[in-house]
């Protein structure tokens, strides 16, 4: 039993050097955004029951850094600015699927094409998933502007009001280095666990011979992904160490687009929020198009004659191992902060 826990914290550390640095950096990138791109300016484009909405709210969607619970205030909100329930729909699978910080993670531990079609799926889900909720509600009544607003940002998030650039600068690094960080933190620690357990657990072609490559693999990770909650930046180290495993990169994909865009809260506020038939299209859009878009990418890495195993065997070697070794220690102390002050991220309403 010591040498299983042994095992599995070699490895998880593994995972650990290998994507914090990456991980640093989507926070920086995020920290950016959060400084630099007002929230208002993309609820200004969502509120009419169009299709060009609906892209719109897929785009902005794709580089955000929220997790499914995360985005709930936000989309709360773009809904009561008027935005229709398409646009919201959209917004609330795009966002959660992926982001900054999760892409960067996911060219550190995966490879570059799966960094790609990561947001493209994303993207084109939030679409598929936009389009089905307008067309099913044909009667939607426009949104009145003048309901209470619930907040898109924290409180915390005033100072950007302030003139200057070393103002949004600052407000933009406190948000992903502190909200941020608490509120993902625990839960990226969690995946990289995980990860560490399958390596080490898990036998060598296990999946592949079990699961195989197949329709069959693409709705187990549906089934498993569904359910689960995980964000996107921790989901990322488990398909890794799943995709070492065995599993196909089609059915990897599934997982990630499924995990992250779906748990228990998120479906209960769909419910409250949107209505039964547009929650229920919102489950129908992530099945669909992940089972459709996994199957389409594993037809892609075959024409293609890549080995993704061998891909991903390597992916951490681009850094050199003492940036990830330094990177991981100041992740881990990141995370410990917040969990020592427990308050100073912020009010938690965006992560």
């Amino acid at each position: 039993m010591i040498d299983m826990g042994i095992e599995i914290f070699i490895e998880s550390w593994a995972v650990m050097v290998d994507a914090s640095p990456y991980v640093l950096l989507g926070f920086f990138v995020a920290g950016l955004l959060k400084g630099f791109v007002p929230d208002e300016l993309m609820a200004r484009h969502f509120g009419k029951r169009t299709f060009s909405s609906i892209i719109k709210a897929a785009l902005a969607g794709v580089p955000l850094p929220l997790c499914s619970c995360g985005v709930l205030p936000a989309a709360l909100g773009l809904r009561k600015q008027g935005a229709s329930k398409g646009a919201t729909t959209a917004f609330m699978i795009s966002t959660p699927e992926t982001g900054v910080d999760s892409m960067a993670v996911t060219y550190a531990l995966i490879d570059p094409i799966m960094t790609v079609i990561r947001p493209v799926a994303a993207f084109f889900t939030a679409i598929f998933a936009g389009w089905l909720v307008n067309a099913s509600d044909a009667g939607e009544k426009p949104v009145s502007r003048d309901l209470p607003m619930a907040p898109i940002a924290c409180a915390c998030d005033d100072g950007e009001q302030e003139d200057g650039t070393w103002r949004r600068f600052h407000n933009g690094m406190h948000f992903a280095f502190g909200e941020m960080i608490g509120d993902i933190g625990k839960w990226f620690l969690m995946g990289v666990v995980i990860a560490g357990a399958i390596s080490a657990l898990i036998p060598e072609g296990f999946i592949e011979q079990s699961v195989g490559h197949g329709l069959l693999s693409l709705f187990v990770m549906l089934a498993v992904g569904l359910p689960l909650y995980v964000c996107a930046t921790a989901s990322t180290p488990i398909a890794a160490s799943l995709l070492l495993k065995g599993l196909s990169p089609g059915a990897a994909l599934v997982f990630l687009l499924a995990g992250p865009a779906t748990n228990g809260a998120t479906l209960t506020v769909m419910f409250k929020v949107l209505g039964r038939r547009a929650a229920s299209m919102y489950l129908v859009a992530i099945a669909v198009g992940s089972l459709v878009l996994g199957w389409l990418v594993d037809r892609l890495y075959g024409a293609l004659g890549l080995d993704i195993r061998a891909v991903v065997a390597q992916a951490g070697e681009v850094l050199p191992h003492w940036v990830g070794c330094v990177s991981a220690i100041i992740v881990l102390g990141l995370v410990v902060r917040t969990w020592l002050r427990p308050h100073a991220h912020g009010c938690g309403c965006r992560g």
